[in-house]
């Protein structure tokens, strides 16, 4: 699912039109990304929690050349499923 279908998605379910949906989506995003960006913790009970992992500086290996490379430490955004989200997944029949 694309953010376009996203968007139709929460159309169809809330009633709204299509502008107003992608409005409320967008901001929805907007403010997730902020409060990463801030350091913040973001948890929605049922579904699950959004984090800042801090990830350590190290030494890598260029695959193409095999010259050792430094990988400077870095923030990253990580996601944990909550139990309600992963019961549902789990019965997913693919």
């Amino acid at each position: 699912m694309n953010k376009t279908e996203l968007t139709n998605a929460v159309a169809a379910k809330t009633g709204l039109k299509k502008e107003q949906a992608a409005g409320a989506v967008n901001a929805v995003l907007e403010a997730m990304t902020e409060a990463l960006a801030a350091g913040d913790k973001i948890q929605l009970v049922g579904f699950g929690t959004f984090s800042v992992k801090y990830r350590a500086a190290k030494e890598s290996k260029n695959p193409r050349t095999g010259e050792k490379i430094k990988v400077p430490a870095t923030y990253r955004p990580a996601f944990s499923a909550g139990r309600s989200l992963k019961e549902v997944v789990a019965k997913y029949k693919g």
